[in-house]
């Protein structure tokens, strides 16, 4: 077993990429084409997020070369990041790509975009994607959905579209069933040392054979002996240490407030559900004093009509005892009436 450093560090990744044997090897792995040549282009690597989540980017120019023996110019650009982060930061380094004005071909060329081909290594897994590597290639179509070839590819598309590889590190696994999954091995976080999550237990006999893997581990084998080397994994572990409490906090406070929103909604429902009692209470006894204004308004309308009878068989020269007698009331009442 070999002891290497691991590449999931930042300082160990750029370590790697900065040998052009290194950077051709494994771009050729992913691109799954020859590259002839590659170079990392000016501010060619950048560790973006220190105040945030780390993104690591690197940007090449490689010359691959097509089946058909044709060779042209494209733009790689390579993204590592350990944990997930909002795709809007990917976004955005990406538009830059397209803003850069050297990144267009010269006048005299067509003055075209460089074509551009985004690579993510992903420490975390996307969604439930279970392919490790995955594949996003772009495809032109007529109106009926027929794929279009002929004149393909264009520089106008090419310039306004591109590919992207996603690798999704936790699911490497330990597999090494092609060449790609065997370069990538070198990422497989299952193999990361029991005592030390700085380096990685690699099975030799898995790459003996291989000249340019054997140039790999040996490049991580340095990276494993060298003292700043070592320390720098340390300043990137403690790093993400305090993100990882600054994200915990985050995340209790988010929870709190989850709780605290869920709490007043459950009091808003509350004084909701108690506004509508009162009202209920309210129209009935709206719907009381309307009942009871009837009942006034029906009462005041037979002693009304009691009143006119009264005073009809009294002007008719009946007495008030025999009035109040014959409509089987009071004295006291046929009086009232007679004086209202």
């Amino acid at each position: 077993m070999l002891t290497v450093a691991n590449p999931i560090y930042d300082i160990v990744f750029k370590y790697l990429m900065e040998d052009e044997r290194i950077a051709k090897t494994i771009l050729s792995a992913l691109l799954k084409k020859v590259v002839v040549n590659v170079a990392m282009r000016r501010n060619e690597y950048s560790n973006i997020g220190r105040n945030g989540l780390s993104i690591f980017r690197i940007d090449f120019g490689a010359t691959i070369r097509e089946a058909d023996g044709s060779q042209h110019l494209i733009l790689i650009e390579l993204q590592k990041t350990w944990a997930e982060t909002e795709t809007l930061r990917f976004r955005q380094y990406l538009g830059a790509q397209y803003a850069n004005t050297e990144n267009m071909l010269p006048k005299s060329e067509g003055g075209y975009g460089i074509p551009i081909v985004t690579v993510y290594l992903l420490g975390h897994r996307v969604g439930d994607i279970e392919e490790p590597v995955l594949y996003v290639h772009r495809h032109a179509y007529d109106y009926d959905d027929r794929q279009v070839t002929k004149g393909l590819p264009d520089p106008f598309v090419e310039s306004l579209t591109h590919d992207s590889i996603i690798v999704q590190i936790p699911l490497l696994r330990g597999q090494i069933n092609n060449r790609l999954e065997k370069i990538l091995s070198i990422f497989d976080q299952t193999r990361t040392d029991s005592h030390d999550k700085h380096m990685l237990n690699l099975d030799e006999a898995n790459y003996a054979d291989d000249a340019d893997m054997q140039i790999i581990l040996n490049r991580l084998l340095a990276a494993a002996a060298d003292a700043k080397m070592r320390h720098d994994m340390n300043v990137e572990d403690e790093y993400f240490s305090v993100i990882e409490s600054r994200d915990t906090t985050i995340m209790q406070q988010a929870k709190k407030l989850a709780e605290n929103k869920i709490e007043l909604a459950e009091k808003e429902q509350k004084l909701v559900e108690q506004k509508e009692e009162l009202a209920e209470k309210e129209q009935k006894l709206a719907e009381k004093d309307q009942k009871l204004a009837e009942k006034e308004q029906k009462l005041a309308e037979q002693e009304g009509m009691l009143r006119t009878t009264v005073k009809l068989l009294v002007g008719e020269g009946m007495s008030p005892e025999a009035v109040a007698i014959n409509l089987n009331k009071d004295l006291e009442t046929v009086k009232r009436l007679l004086n209202s």
